[in-house]
């Protein structure tokens, strides 16, 4: 299972971990994913999603019939 948005396409980035000594060592920043069920009530079913929190919020505002329409557009969902 990868760590991916599925209405964004959001995924980890690259960093490093910096100690008091300036020493850097590679680390990665997942994506802050969960997982969540919408209920669409244009085709009357419920769907689970993995999506970011900050997606969310952006459902919450715009609606998720109007979210999954930009997904589809810009082809993370079929």
């Amino acid at each position: 299972m990868s760590r991916v948005c599925e209405l964004t396409g959001k995924t980890g980035m690259v960093g490093n971990n910096v100690s008091k000594s300036l020493n850097r060592t590679k680390r990665k920043f997942d994506a802050n994913l969960i997982k969540k069920r919408f209920y669409i009530p244009e085709e009357d079913k419920w769907i689970t999603l993995k999506i970011a929190t900050s997606t969310l919020k952006t459902i919450n505002r715009i609606g998720i019939s109007a979210a999954l329409k930009d997904a589809r557009s810009k082809g993370f969902l079929k």
